[in-house]
């Protein structure tokens, strides 16, 4: 359930990239437009593009931090367990060539 969740905040954060760029786009397509209203919408837009940058290097940091996390903790049970892991990579091994051998 872990590794799901984690999937799905790196989609999040990739998804969320895309937003940001697109409205970066549209910032930049705008810039010609005359107006108040126009005005006050782009720097609205800014300051929430701000903000969403922000967010994102924060998330994007928490992910980063719990795959090293997630790394540690595996090389350290492979290191106390060497035997146990070479094990359960050969039954995996052994599963995946039955499998594909079925083909």
């Amino acid at each position: 359930m872990e590794e799901m969740t984690q999937v799905t905040k790196e989609k999040l954060v990739a998804d969320f990239k895309v937003v940001v760029a697109d409205a970066e786009e549209l910032l930049k397509a705008t810039a010609g437009q005359a107006g108040d209203k126009m005005a006050d919408l782009r720097t609205r837009l800014q300051d929430h593009l701000y903000a969403a940058k922000q967010k994102l290097a924060e998330a994007e940091t928490a992910v980063v931090e719990k795959t090293k996390a997630v790394a540690r903790a595996t090389d350290d049970y492979v290191h106390d367990n060497p035997w146990r892991s070479i094990g359960i990579a050969a039954g995996i091994g052994f599963i995946v060539g039955l499998l594909i051998g079925r083909r």
